[in-house]
């Protein structure tokens, strides 16, 4: 296998108006381009780590309760559903926190991973830090990433390029 790809938090609780995590509209810009890249990989080469959090969640001391287990806002949003691939739950930032990301990347044995969704600045970019600090090639274009607050967007592709190494154009 050459490469995979990691879908981060394509889901209606970040990309769908009405939820307490909504991205905006500047963010849903990059569906598009997401579902057209996503018609270059196989249903086994596609993983999306999604946001699964239990009721009481420590996280909801940070953010507001969102994407709670069984609930609408931790479905993949709908222009992505004709693209089935891997489904990894998550409870945190990153794909890997007490999931097991690592054990099918190990499985698949890709030469690049790419990386796309939402946010560039927290899921993302601790989800590329992981695959990095394992040694995978990472892409993420730019085009494919997008969060809520724009300055902390553009630290992070910053971060991702120049401190982790990686390939972000």
């Amino acid at each position: 296998m050459n490469e995979v790809i990691i879908i981060v938090d394509m889901l209606k609780g970040f990309l769908q108006p009405g939820y307490p995590l909504f991205c905006g509209e500047k963010a849903r810009r990059i569906i598009p381009f997401v579902a057209e890249l996503l018609q270059k990989y196989s249903p086994e080469e596609r993983i999306y780590v999604c946001d699964h959090h239990p009721p009481d969640d420590a996280e909801f001391k940070i953010f507001p309760p969102h994407c709670i287990s069984g609930t609408e806002e931790t479905k993949i949003i709908y222009e992505l559903v004709s693209c089935p691939g891997i489904i990894v739950p998550k409870t945190r930032y990153s794909g890997f926190y007490k999931t097991d990301l690592e054990g099918k990347l190990e499985k698949l044995v890709p030469k690049r991973v790419t990386v796309v969704g939402v946010c560039t600045d927290i899921c993302v970019m601790y989800t590329v830090a992981d695959l990095r600090n394992r040694d995978y090639r990472v892409w993420v274009p730019i085009k494919g990433v997008a969060s809520f607050d724009e300055e902390a967007h553009l630290f992070a592709l910053k971060h991702m390029q120049q401190v982790l190494g990686a390939e972000v154009n």
